[in-house]
């Protein structure tokens, strides 16, 4: 009951996965494995021997050759080396009248039988086949070996046979120096770290692992990819070199499996040769169940023993392989091979080795219904399905090609110049060594080969994906392709009809970074002595940001932006200044305004009464020239308000500095007049022509000209300007006038300052003079509220910013100036206007007039 379960289950599952792969024509292709075949398998390599010579093939000759149970991994080799060799048999133009055979070289493939060598024996002319273990061979044919480059190096020691190895490229076999009679098929991998690394930032995995064969090959796949992902942010995880000595690996086993199963990397690259250390690692790993996305080459392209099952897009091996064209007619070759003559069971080639093109016609998706496990062959031989060679067998038909354009070249020559040797007898195995270095053809399918130059600079990859399913059965599928030679925007093609692979329209990508990715608004703190894939996110500066993830820096916005709130992006600022639109500046324009008609009035009113006493009792001249200086410290401060300009902002510092002196001049010419006018009335004393010549009044010119001389000075030096304050309120551009130099800003005020407590002191020593009508009084109080004003304004004004600096700094220049009219005119206006009985002199009428 439970088998049919099992079968029930795996039998859905592959029906399911049929009928997606009939959705993917061409490029999704079934991998079946027998359940029989074990791990063992895959450590077996083949050597076979190429042999020609005059008539046809005894119909029994191949059940001699393959006398033996193939093993699943290798049914390839044969249908391959059955498929070339009955094809170049068929050809006219190559080998015309010869037969074009191979024969197994011992030990190959299985380790119990022996092989065949062939010997002429000249009495009958004719060729034997004899089993051997060992002699020495009186011919020189070319072998074929692979895949492993291991099992060529042992052959190739002590023996002038050429040999063709048709496993991947290894440069240990390119020097010919040390392996003269060596040769591969196989085109270099020039551009695979390349390709790989592309690959890796499509998806945008950054933190890759990367297990490789402690040897010359896997050294020089690491120096390239650590050039190759530096040059790209990406960084290695970790670097398993796995020693190719067993011994040595044991000790180490654990290690490795523990690298592999603690690490944060999800992603692995797995480079090296099968039937090694390597593949005893890979093997344990995955009984150790790690969840990995394996990149790889093609020769890994290989079924696990466990029963697990996950239609997981991310999760299996990507291949690499070189773009091979199709052999159309290995299809056929397959379906009319005669089986007496070739002792091949096609079934269990199907089921061993076998990947199909999923061309599965969309209208015999019914019969995907009649599918069981226990009818699969009878269920394959209803559909027509395109073989797809691994790179080996494509690599072993391009090296059958090389053998035979080779032979067919020496017959050539031996029947030019009329040599008794037998036809096919190849006897000069430097001869045949240089033929077979220097062939340089095309295959039926049209794809050139140069046998002397294997270095291909635009080899273009195919790239795929396997999965594995229960009961050993496998998928493999092709996603994309790379290309070197295109632009390097075109040169990954990643197909994007993956829909049905990933489980949906958006398949959630895992990722392999050692950190979390900085979003947008943040930036990256690399740790220290850490890789720079690992590193923490802090939030951008104030005013900068990052619309990207992982973004080194934040972008510093332009003055006339600023960041939002989750600074992804800089939006336009607001232009904003003190306007009369504004409330604030409305009220202060209105009450400047206000204040300087006040003041007009005033004067209107002093005018008028010229002629009363306490007009002229306190100089009248002086309250003039006051009360206009006045009006115009009111006006000065309208300059303020508006949009600010290279004028204004000159003549805001100008016309405050200057007029609030001719002010604060003209108020200690008044105490001092008044000090003076008292002074004088002692018998003696010659201040009298001072005072009636209006010696007092030049301290106003005086004062005002060393004002206008320090406002020379700092024009001069560093002049005010407009400024923009991108600091004071978010998302405003506040224009304001910067003050040029803050030094002589404060220095204008200082001797402001100074004027006023001048003026203070004087006022405050004749406060109390008698008189009716002295004034000393209200101008000591007048100056005590213009320093109290200005006292308090610097530490106000630099507690603040934007407009609000440009409204205390108005605010200031308002009270002061009301300041000094509400405390000098103001009483005056007041008995003069309401109080019109006082204002008269009684005991010293006309005694002062001045």
């Amino acid at each position: 009951m439970k088998k049919m379960c099992a079968f029930t289950i795996s039998s859905l599952l592959l029906k399911f996965s049929l009928i997606l792969c009939s959705f993917t024509e061409p490029s999704c292709f079934w991998r079946i494995q027998n359940n029989e075949d074990n791990d063992g398998d895959l450590r077996s390599d083949c050597g076979f021997v190429l042999i020609t010579y005059e008539g046809p093939i005894e119909e029994n000759f191949y059940n001699n050759v393959i006398n033996f149970r193939i093993p699943a991994r290798r049914y390839e080799v044969f249908l391959v080396l059955l498929f070339a060799t009955d094809e170049i048999n068929r050809n006219p133009y190559l080998l015309p009248n010869m037969s074009f055979m191979f024969s197994r070289i011992v030990g190959m493939c299985e380790d119990t039988l022996g092989s065949l060598e062939r010997k002429y024996t000249p009495q009958s002319n004719s060729w034997k086949f004899i089993n051997y273990n060992c002699g020495i061979q009186e011919v020189c044919d070319v072998q074929l070996t692979g895949p492993s480059w291991t099992t060529s190096l042992k052959l190739a020691i002590n023996s002038r046979n050429p040999k063709v190895f048709f496993g991947p490229f290894n440069p240990n076999l390119s020097d010919h120096d040390q392996f003269p009679y060596v040769y591969q098929v196989a085109t270099e991998d020039t551009c695979l770290s390349h390709a790989m690394v592309s690959l890796m930032l499509h998806f945008r995995w950054t933190w890759i692992g990367l297990v490789i064969t402690d040897d010359d090959q896997g050294i020089q796949l690491l120096t390239d990819l650590r050039e190759e992902m530096e040059r790209h942010g990406m960084c290695l995880a970790f670097v398993n070199m796995i020693p190719e000595t067993m011994q040595i690996y044991m000790t180490k086993a654990k290690i490795y499996d523990n690298q592999i199963m603690t690490s944060s990397a999800k992603v692995v690259i797995i480079y090296g040769e099968m039937n090694s250390t390597l593949e005893v690692s890979f093997r344990r790993w995955a009984y150790l169940a790690a969840q990995r996305i394996w990149i790889t080459t093609s020769q890994w392209d290989v079924i696990t023993t466990r029963k697990d099952f996950s239609l997981d897009f991310f999760h299996g091996t990507f291949t690499f392989a070189h773009h091979n064209v199709e052999l159309p007619k290995f299809r056929h070759f397959m379906q009319t091979m005669n089986t007496s003559k070739y002792p091949v069971d096609i079934s269990q080639s199907m089921l061993g080795w076998n990947y199909f093109n999923c061309s599965i016609s969309k209208n015999s998706i019914s019969k995907i219904d009649h599918f069981t496990l226990n009818n699969t062959l009878e269920w394959l031989a209803q559909h027509k399905f395109d073989m797809f060679l691994s790179e080996e067998g494509y690599n072993l038909y391009n090296a059958v090609y090389a053998v035979a354009h080779t032979y067919h070249e020496l017959i050539l020559q031996v029947e030019s110049q009329k040599m008794a040797e037998p036809k096919g007898l190849f006897t000069d195995c430097q001869q045949v060594a240089l033929l077979l270095k220097t062939r340089a053809f095309t295959t039926p399918v049209g794809e050139l080969v140069n046998m002397n130059h294997r270095e291909n600079q635009c080899a273009k990859y195919d790239i795929s994906i396997a999965w594995n399913f229960p009961q050993g059965l496998g998928l493999k599928v092709k996603i994309g392709s790379y290309f070197p030679c295109f632009p390097q925007s075109q040169q990954l093609h990643i197909s994007e009809d993956l829909e049905w692979a990933t489980g949906g329209t958006h398949p959630q990508i895992p990722t392999s970074m050692c950190s979390v990715a900085c979003i947008a608004g943040f930036r990256k703190i690399h740790q220290k002595q850490v890789t720079h894939c690992c590193f923490d996110c802090a939030h951008c500066p104030e005013n900068e940001v990052s619309n990207e993830t992982d973004m080194e820096q934040c972008v510093r916005c332009p003055d006339d932006k600023y960041a939002n709130l989750e600074q992804t992006y800089c939006l336009q600022r607001v232009v904003s200044f003190l306007a009369y639109e504004d409330p604030l500046g409305m009220a202060l324009g209105c009450t400047a305004l206000c204040f300087s008609t006040l003041t007009v009035l005033i004067l209107f009113t002093f005018l008028k009464y010229k002629d009363t006493p306490i007009v002229k009792a306190n100089n009248c001249l002086l309250s003039y020239i006051l009360l206009i200086s006045l009006i115009f410290c009111f006006l000065c401060s309208l300059l303020f308000i508006g949009h600010p300009n290279h004028i204004t902002c000159i003549l805001q510092q100008t016309t405050f500095g200057v007029f609030f002196t001719v002010a604060i001049s003209t108020v200690l010419a008044k105490t001092i007049t008044v000090v003076m006018a008292f002074k004088i009335s002692t018998p003696g004393n010659r201040m009298k022509g001072m005072l009636t010549s209006g010696a007092p009044n030049l301290v106003i010119p005086i004062c005002t000209l060393i004002q206008l001389v320090l406002c020379g000075i700092w024009l001069g030096t560093s002049p005010p300007f407009i400024d923009r304050d991108i600091q004071s309120e978010p998302g405003k551009t506040i224009v304001i006038c910067n003050k040029g130099s803050i030094f002589a800003f404060h220095f204008t005020l200082g001797y402001l300052d100074s004027l006023t407590l001048m003026s203070f002191a004087v006022a405050f020593l004749a406060r109390n003079l008698p008189d009716r009508f002295n004034e000393a009084k209200f101008l000591t109080f007048s100056m005590l509220v213009f320093c109290s004003v200005w006292i308090t304004f610097l530490p106000v004004y630099h507690s603040t910013k934007g407009k609000v600096m440009v409204v205390v700094e108005v605010f200031s220049i308002l009270a002061s100036s009301a300041g000094l009219l509400g405390c000098i005119f103001v009483p005056k206006c007041y008995v003069i206007l309401v109080r019109t009985d006082s204002n008269f002199l009684q005991k010293y009428k006309d005694k002062f007039h001045y």
